[in-house]
């Protein structure tokens, strides 16, 4: 038997769940922001390797920009909660996955508009975060025997 092979019988039954999200899914959110701030680039002629505008026709294209920066930031604290968290609540874990990646995508359409206040529309994502914590800590207590 291969390491892969026990590695993955070890996993709990709906891990795979988990590995679609922060896989798949977080990529082609990713993929996505992505593409846009390089039409971004294009439709308001900003070259690389310039990060942002200065000028006021730019401004749109700074939000678009930050909305992909943010996510990026915060990137790695999602999937450590994701992947870490799935291996007791794998079901549980995915589906918050799920809703904190589609508020990175409300975040980054209101953001997009133009007007930075309207990436609120993405707020519901804190509370995705805050159960993918709790997770981890409910994970991390039972591997410590604390309950």
């Amino acid at each position: 038997m291969g390491i892969m092979t026990r590695i993955a019988s070890d996993l709990p039954e709906g891990y795979g769940y988990v590995v679609l999200v922060g896989a798949v899914g977080n990529t082609f959110v990713n993929m996505w922001m992505a593409i846009n701030v390089g039409r971004a680039r294009k439709r308001f002629d900003i070259p690389y390797p310039e990060m942002y505008s200065t000028t006021d026709k730019g401004k749109e294209f700074n939000c678009i920009q930050r909305a992909h920066q943010n996510t990026l930031e915060g990137q790695g604290t999602f999937l450590t909660l994701l992947f870490i968290g799935g291996l007791q609540y794998p079901k549980i874990t995915a589906g918050v996955g799920m809703m904190y990646l589609a508020s990175r995508v409300a975040y980054a359409l209101g953001y997009y508009t133009g007007d930075p206040d309207k990436r609120r529309w993405g707020a519901f994502g804190h509370i995705a975060e805050l159960v993918l914590l709790g997770n981890v800590i409910s994970f991390a207590a039972h591997q410590l025997e604390w309950v």
